[in-house]
């Protein structure tokens, strides 16, 4: 006897309530789609800006363009946004659109399973539920997972242990010895505002980042006004401040006189506001720019010089019970240790098991290196979009800008498959390689492909993450769904 489905069967499914999943959910609507389940593993909106609230948390593309084109925000109150400004325009989504009656919280997706003769996701959670839907976006974006290095002893820490993405709000960090472990985007944030607070800090480098001076202002209220009352003024920032980001890409993914230029202003910042000749040879970058992330703060040289703020370049041997042991023989010892190491980033794997055609596995697939045609869709698994996928990561313009031209396709993908009643709509393993094959070649001629290490690579150097171009280029070829690079399954 076969079990009856009684859970039904909705247009479209969406993993995960933060930017991605919100936006899929607000164009969709927009275009008539409203049979859809948004699913978040957590209590709350807002993805990486609800996990990431550490102290100076903050946005470094400016939030005129981090912000959604279809939904302005004329009242930033700066040009630089805080991690708790964004979540609150995050949440001002849900209330504006009305998407709190698609979400369901506190439900973590475990599988994806394609069924085949029905033409159906079939996806299983922790919980015990089980969802069904003819599309599915996969939203869960790729910082979501913290990431802690793989140093031994890390376990025997006796202290108190916080990960930049998971703070520990209640713990006081007054008067107590801190070690920050990491010098990437969220530690030179970190950094400037602790410093202040702490009797001793020492900050762990292994690779002096590239730093830019941030021009970051209070927004005027003359300026919110003028938002508020002509729209157009609004849009017209947003336009300048996104060709000044698409020029960066001239030296930021290649190189190009731009690039030493670029750096020529890196230095300026670093030799402007570090004196001492020796710390700034410890903060000098010996790669070129543009091969990891460049990173934007005013505040962070300044903070390294603090009396109580040590800057350590020795490599890290391991932790015990009492801090951390560098190679030199000397142990550091502290109260609390903080990671700011990043995420877990899944260019070489999924989230959880998805389980397409035949039984093909995307996780095994992507073992060397995940793929996919314009990031967006794997042959042999229909019906399945993705958001942030392969190579669409963006190395000089706002991650919304291009978050905006993935929705937009598969708002158009999903139409497609509703108004021609399709079964599936499934990308051709040719389209996809040859697009992939072009993506590749495109990448061995840009800075992030030099032979440096970064998160942007996988172990073996294969580039599973950057899009190599302009944004301009990205939202172009994500402009039309072209249906000769699908097989189109029917309703049988």
């Amino acid at each position: 006897m076969t079990n009856v489905q009684t859970t039904p069967v909705v247009t479209t499914l969406i993993i995960g309530a933060g930017f991605a999943g919100l936006g899929s959910a607000i164009r969709l609507q927009q275009e008539g789609i409203d049979d859809m389940v948004i699913l978040e593993r957590d209590e709350q909106v807002g993805g990486t800006w609800r996990d990431n609230q550490y102290p100076g948390a903050a946005c470094d593309i400016p939030s005129n363009l981090y912000s959604y084109s279809f939904a302005p925000n004329p009242d930033w109150s700066r040009s630089f946004s805080g991690a708790r400004e964004i979540l609150g325009y995050i949440h001002h989504l849900v209330n504006q659109f009305d998407l709190a009656r698609y979400i369901r919280f506190g439900t973590n997706v475990t599988g994806l399973n394609w069924d085949q003769d029905r033409g159906v996701w079939e996806a299983t959670t922790e919980g015990g539920e089980t969802y069904y839907a003819k599309t599915v976006v996969m939203a869960q974006g790729p910082l979501s997972n913290p990431g802690f290095p793989n140093i031994a002893g890390i376990e025997d820490f006796q202290g108190k242990k916080i990960h930049s993405a998971q703070w520990d709000h209640n713990y006081n960090l007054e008067g107590k010895r801190v070690g920050v472990i990491g010098t990437g985007a969220s530690a030179i944030q970190i950094v400037p505002s602790i410093v202040g607070k702490v009797d001793k800090l020492t900050v762990f480098q292994r690779t002096p980042p590239w730093v830019m001076p941030r021009p970051d202002f209070e927004t005027p209220d003359w300026q919110k006004l003028a938002f508020r009352k002509l729209p157009l003024s609004q849009n017209a920032l947003r336009k300048a401040l996104y060709l000044a980001h698409e020029s960066m890409a001239l030296g930021v993914i290649w190189n190009s006189p731009l690039t030493r230029l670029a750096e020529r202003l890196g230095k300026w910042h670093l030799r402007n506001q570090v004196k001492d000749r020796w710390l700034r040879r410890q903060l000098t970058p010996n790669y070129r720019l543009g091969c990891k992330r460049v990173l934007v703060s005013s505040d962070y040289y300044p903070a390294l010089q603090q009396p109580n703020c040590k800057l350590i370049t020795w490599p890290i041997a391991r932790i015990d019970e009492n801090g951390v042991c560098t190679v030199e023989g000397i142990e550091h010892q502290f109260d609390c240790l903080i990671f700011a190491t990043g995420f877990n980033v899944s260019n070489a794997g999924t989230p959880f098991p998805i389980t397409g055609v035949d039984g093909r596995q995307l996780n095994d697939e992507w073992k060397r290196g995940a793929s996919a045609y314009k990031s967006i869709n794997v042959a042999g698994y229909p019906n399945l979009f993705l958001t942030f996928g392969p190579n669409s990561g963006p190395g000089h313009n706002s991650a919304l800008v291009y978050m905006e031209s993935q929705i937009n396709y598969i708002v158009k993908a999903v139409r497609t498959i509703t108004s021609l009643d399709l079964k599936g709509l499934d990308v051709r393993q040719s389209a996809q390689e040859s697009h992939n094959r072009a993506i590749q070649k495109r990448l061995s001629r840009t800075n992030w492909n030099t032979g440096c290490k970064s998160w942007y690579l996988t172990e073996d150097g294969f580039n599973a993450t950057m899009y190599p171009g302009f944004a301009t280029q990205y939202a172009l070829q994500m402009k039309e769904v072209v249906l000769k690079d699908y097989r189109l399954l029917p309703q049988s």
